[in-house]
């Protein structure tokens, strides 16, 4: 059986190095900063890459092997990298693809550590970036110029639960000959596959639904070899790489990945229905329900609608406020993609280095509440939720 024929879930499950001579049913933890060398002519041999093994593991290890070995898989990739953190993995992405003088044409719906490389460093070495409205990616050709490098987005996008059409993405890509990146966080592998409408590099944080515990940081970048291997040679020389660890610990979370990610979205499309027939909401915003805008694309480009849930509560800033300080049984936390369900407020949290006007912009306002849906049993928290709007 060709491994192009396994299901997702056996992918997941099945992906994994090769046996040591103990023949172990699970990996084993591979502790260790370097690897020996049998003489001097196969040290030579390493280091000059003419021979494919591990050397360092700032540059690789057979844990992070496994892990990026499983995602190149669920997302239909070439090749990839293991970062320490999904900002990590951001960063790398575009340090080792940009050069000074160019130019990414992004959306401006992104998340707001994103918005700080774009605004604040990457003009320290002469990179532009230029935002356009997710809503109107009618208007994404006019924002390309003859130095525009790279096209970006996040779908759905944090914290606005807003979607766009990866197929029309791949194809202005195409058009205009750009490097087409996005940020699958919020879909994980298992509900998108953004490669299948043309994007060159997918990145995740590995963080939230990949762990889905809440234990450890990772990030991870993949897609076509030649474009991983320029982020690969910077990262291995700036040193953002994931610790073995953290990598064994992820890898054992991508075999329960599509489990999860299932329950999770049971879950949160009951707490958005929920949450629509509210009166002290005022909207509310989740890829599969029928009234969020972009239902139509999401249901053609996602597989489930994921855990995250945006709302706007009536009653603006102080009813917001009231709302986080009644709530019981969720968690107040910047986190999502946790076992546990997670409230958050993006306009004095992970968004609030943003001006009024940038978060006006990309819609965060400062009733806008984010719910990340947990395992929990779903009534209870459908229960905890109404108590702390009532």
């Amino acid at each position: 059986m060709n491994e192009q024929e396994f299901g997702f879930e056996t992918q997941a499950i099945r992906t994994h190095l090769e046996k040591t001579q103990f023949q172990e049913h699970s990996t084993p933890l591979y502790l260790s900063s370097s690897f020996v060398f049998e003489d001097a002519e196969d040290m030579r041999a390493s280091f000059t890459e003419e021979k494919v093994r591990n050397i360092y593991s700032r540059f690789s290890n057979p844990n992070t092997t496994e892990f990026v070995d499983k995602v190149c898989a669920m997302e239909g990739a070439e090749a990839g990298y293991a970062f320490a953190t999904g900002m990590a993995a951001i960063y790398s992405t575009f340090a080792g693809l940009l050069e000074s003088g160019d130019h990414i044409v992004s959306a401006g719906s992104v998340f707001g550590s994103t918005h700080a490389l774009f605004m604040t460093y990457f003009p320290k070495w002469k990179i532009e970036t230029s935002y356009f409205d997710i809503n109107q990616p009618e208007t994404i050709e006019s924002f390309i110029k003859p130095n525009t490098k790279i096209l970006y987005a996040e779908t759905p996008t944090n914290p606005g639960v807003d979607v766009i059409d990866l197929e029309l993405l791949g194809q202005i890509a195409k058009k205009h000959n750009l490097i087409l990146i996005i940020d699958n966080c919020f879909a994980t592998p298992y509900i998108q596959q953004p490669i299948k409408y043309g994007a060159h590099i997918v990145i995740h944080s590995a963080t939230k639904l990949i762990d889905g515990q809440g234990r450890v940081l990772g990030g991870v970048a993949v897609g076509d070899a030649e474009l991983i291997r320029k982020i690969y040679l910077f990262s291995r020389n700036t040193g953002p790489a994931m610790s073995p660890f953290n990598a064994w610990v992820l890898s054992k979370s991508l075999e329960t990945l599509a489990v999860r990610v299932d329950k999770h979205c049971e879950n949160a499309l009951k707490v958005a229905e929920f949450l629509e027939a509210h009166p002290n909401v005022a909207s509310v915003k989740y890829p599969f329900l029928k009234s969020h805008p972009k239902y139509e694309i999401a249901k053609k480009q996602m597989l489930l609608g994921g855990n995250i849930i945006a709302i706007e509560i009536k009653g603006g800033l102080e009813a917001g406020r009231k709302f986080l300080d009644k709530i019981k049984l969720c968690s107040l936390s910047a986190n999502i993609g946790d076992v546990k369900t997670i409230v958050t407020h993006p306009a004095s949290t992970t968004h609030s280095k943003l001006s009024v006007e940038e978060k006006l912009a990309v819609g965060i306002t400062e009733g806008l509440v984010r719910v990340s849906v947990g395992l929990e049993t779903v009534k209870d928290v459908i229960a905890d939720l109404d108590q702390a709007l009532s």
